[in-house]
């Protein structure tokens, strides 16, 4: 029986059809928790249905939309960049599940503020042909039409099975644009377990909360324990300016480099089937470092702290000032020094430490990501969830014995301009027993 194909004509839309999908968008799972992506989102389609979207700026954007104050200065405060980028994101995820049947699809281009808004492209009908040899548009098939009609309904099955399973290879493998290689295979093999989830822990830095009015958060970076803060004299400085206010200690935020991180480590895993647990590192207990394998991201401070004790001694330990080897070969310096600078121009040169140990007992696996600033451990997870990126590390940490080692570390330079890294160098490896 020949089938012949007809089109639907595309729907045109008006400008009263995009509010009620944005409605529909931000009542999604996919958006609701997220208050700041909601409060963008509708501002950008008011926006949009008032005719101004062309005039929106990043500044405008921040105050208006994002409830920043008016001193906000887009040169040395990336938040608007980060939550559209965020938003392109989301949107992108809710069209891909909930959103896979809406009418309208709703986008973000890349580089713009305006919303962009379509209707889903619309599906074919197959209609079967009648008995008389007639097609269900009333009109005879000639040979020429049946062979014409053959090839395109073999053409569209193709077309269909092979968009079909690159959908199904997309799913199952780790990057939409790549695909699983060996070498992510041997980066990642420990934390791809049959058993339970690995544990992602990211640093939760320690903040001072001054109830003070609506409340005041300190932060100095060299205290990040509760008695160091309360021995601090800068501490008793500040409570002295504002009248001695109560004080309590509060672990509400960590930084956009840790979520970034942990965000490709998830959709790398993830799509392997394995199943994580997000944990703040200041909750993670002895026993669950010693039970389970888990991956830490975040600044040296904390992770500098956790490599004492392990079964294996590492030869790079984070400092200060970048990143110490306790073992230089003749060639390579006792301290490999970060050069940045911070407000109002953030750039400059960091260095990343990846340590892959056993854990205290020796029966699981725990690796680090970390760097003095969190463009070096962003661009260290880069690098290891990128199948080019991988086949240069394992290559590198295969040379000195021609097998992967079990345990080791890595050093790459990174380079970078606003805390986003432009620029990142293979410095080393070591093989660690």
């Amino acid at each position: 029986m020949i089938k012949v194909v007809r089109v639907r004509p595309m729907i045109t839309l008006d400008q009263t059809e995009l509010l009620p999908q944005v409605e529909i968008i931000l009542h999604s799972e996919a958006f609701r928790s997220s208050e700041v992506l909601r409060r963008l989102l509708r501002f950008l389609a008011d926006k949009y249905v008032a005719g101004e979207a062309d005039q929106l700026k990043e500044y405008t954007i921040a105050i208006d939309g994002l409830d920043k104050p008016s001193s906000y200065d887009p040169r040395h405060d990336s938040t608007v960049r980060i939550q559209v980028g965020r938003l392109r994101q989301k949107l992108a995820e809710y069209y891909r599940t909930e959103g896979k049947d809406d009418p309208i699809i709703v986008d973000l281009p890349k580089g713009h503020f305006k919303l962009s808004w379509e209707p889903r492209p619309p599906k074919s009908e197959v209609l079967p042909t009648q008995p008389n040899g007639t097609a269900g548009i009333g009109k005879p098939v000639g040979i020429t039409a049946v062979l014409m009609w053959v090839a395109l309904f073999f053409a569209i099955s193709w077309g269909v099975y092979s968009g079909e399973q690159l959908h199904r290879a997309q799913t199952k493998f780790p990057q939409l644009e790549g695909v699983w290689t060996q070498d992510l295979e041997e980066l990642w093999r420990p934390f791809l377990t049959a058993g339970g989830p690995v544990i992602l822990a990211i640093k939760d830095p320690l903040f001072l909360e001054l109830k003070h009015g609506s409340g005041i958060y300190y932060r100095d970076k060299s205290l990040n324990d509760w008695d160091e803060i309360l021995a601090s004299s800068s501490v008793s400085d500040v409570r002295k300016a504002l009248k001695n206010p109560d004080i309590q200690p509060s672990r509400y935020y960590t930084a956009f480099g840790e979520v970034n991180a942990a965000f490709s480590i998830e959709k790398l895993l993830g799509a392997r089937g394995q199943k994580l647990s997000l944990v703040r590192t200041s909750e993670l207990s002895v026993q669950q470092v010693a039970d389970n394998n888990v991956l830490f991201v975040g600044g040296q401070v904390f992770i500098g702290s956790q490599l004492h004790g392990m079964p294996i001694k590492p030869e790079l330990v984070p400092a200060s000032t970048g990143i110490r080897d306790l073992n230089p070969n003749s060639s390579d310096p006792a301290v490999f020094l970060d050069h940045f600078s911070t407000a109002p121009s953030e750039e400059g040169t960091v260095y990343a430490l990846v340590t892959h140990l056993p854990g205290p007992l020796g029966k699981n696996d725990i690796e680090f990501f970390t760097s003095n600033r969190s463009a070096g451990y962003v661009a260290a997870v880069q690098w290891f969830t990128d199948p080019a990126s991988a086949q240069t590390l394992v290559t590198n940490l295969k040379k000195s014995t021609g097998k992967f080692p079990r345990y080791y570390q890595v050093l790459l330079e990174v380079k970078f301009k606003d805390e986003v890294p432009i620029q990142t160098t293979y410095v080393l490896s070591r093989e660690l027993r």
